[in-house]
């Protein structure tokens, strides 16, 4: 028997190499070193890696169907303590957002589209009679406002092609202006290239002037020089840019999607900040609304990536196969509803007031986020113009 005992003794458990202590799991309980290092295999680091940025195991397919099909489960399992078994908030976020904006920046397509800052392609400026004008902006109005229902679920593009739609009426109001005092005065249509010079000068204005790095650059007076020089420089890139943007709308559309993930990041903060707020007689704590928030965007990055299937199966099947495009069509409709009444049960179910005052809550949430991204998503159209 003694024989036995001794051959059956379980084998002294492995000590750390930093500190001598016998291990007892992946880490040293007593200096915290991890057992493993980098001299291993190449092939095991990058699966750590994978795992470690991205979560890719049993966990995703655990978390993406809840977090698509069960409003609020994730949040309300987060704070019961049952954490291991999903994708955590923060990890689900990043990379859904990496990943829906990337798929629209493939998706979103503004090859046809004349995103003209000056009017067009200059067609309203060499326009000689009111009618002319009145149809050219129509006509280029008309395509910036189907581009903006195709990119309706697309955060950021709306408020560049409002911008532009804003663009071409002011100078379609200045030719136009023109126009009529020529005639007024009994002299011909005025040169077509001048009210494309003007809109030019206007792109960028500085205390009333043309803006110029030189002869009317922008200043501030509490900057140092440097920052002054650099908001120059930036104003300059804006200025090309936009030039760029008009000959390859598809840049601009670039450009400001690749800037959205990080605006949202930025935005999440400010949403849990109004949730505290919107419930504070429930005495939360702040991380607790953040998780909310994270779960909320999560979902709304993935509904976004369904949203982009749908419409590439729908140009895939084309309009040969009419009730399987009436189909696809109908599920974009749906998704689009399941989108607001999903954010709406989450906050009944996480925050378990009674549907009077989740609705009015809900209402005024809403609201104030909406002019919250809109401000937010001008200033990315701004920074994509700015570092594209």
């Amino acid at each position: 028997m003694g024989e036995t005992n001794d051959n059956s003794a379980a084998a002294p458990r492995p000590a750390c190499q930093n500190c001598g202590v016998p291990l007892l799991g992946e880490h040293c309980h007593a200096c915290g070193q991890p057992v493993k290092g980098l001299v291993r295999h190449f092939s095991s680091i990058i699966g750590d890696l994978l795992d470690t940025v991205f979560n890719i195991d049993a966990r995703v397919f655990r978390t993406l169907w809840p977090l698509f099909t069960k409003p609020g489960m994730l949040s309300l399992e987060y704070f019961a303590g049952h954490r291991i078994r999903y994708v955590s908030p923060v990890r689900l976020f990043v990379f859904l957002s990496i990943v829906a904006f990337f798929v629209a920046q493939l998706s979103v397509d503004f090859s046809g589209v004349k995103v003209g800052f000056d009017g067009g392609d200059s067609q309203i400026a060499k326009a000689t009679t009111v009618a002319q004008v009145n149809a050219r902006r129509d006509a280029a109005v008309k395509e910036l406002e189907k581009a903006k229902r195709d990119t309706k679920d697309t955060p950021g593009v709306g408020v560049g092609l409002d911008a532009a739609i804003t663009t071409i009426n002011g100078q379609a109001d200045r030719r136009i202006a023109m126009l009529e005092a020529a005639s007024k005065a009994g002299k011909p249509p005025p040169a077509p290239g001048i009210a494309a010079e003007e809109a030019d000068d206007d792109e960028i204005s500085f205390n009333g002037k043309p803006w110029d790095p030189v002869k009317n650059p922008l200043h501030v007076d509490w900057l140092p020089d440097a920052g002054n020089k650099k908001l120059n420089d930036m104003a300059g890139h804006l200025r090309d840019n936009v030039h760029r943007g008009e000959k390859d709308p598809n840049l601009i559309k670039d450009a400001v999607l690749s800037t959205v993930p990080t605006a949202l990041i930025l935005m999440l903060p400010l949403f849990a900040l109004m949730l505290k707020i919107a419930y504070a007689f429930k005495r939360r704590l702040y991380m607790e609304h953040l998780i909310v928030a994270l779960h909320s965007h999560a979902f709304l990055c993935l509904a976004l990536l369904v949203m982009f299937g749908l419409m590439a199966l729908q140009d895939s099947v084309g309009a040969m196969a009419s009730p399987l495009h009436s189909l696809i069509k109908l599920g974009e409709v749906a998704l689009g509803i399941w989108m607001p009444l999903y954010l709406l049960i989450m906050q009944k179910r996480v925050y378990g007031q009674g549907w009077t005052m989740t609705l009015l809550k809900y209402c005024v949430l809403g609201l104030c986020y909406s002019v919250l991204l809109s401000i937010g998503a001008a200033f990315t159209m701004l920074a994509g113009l700015v570092w594209m």
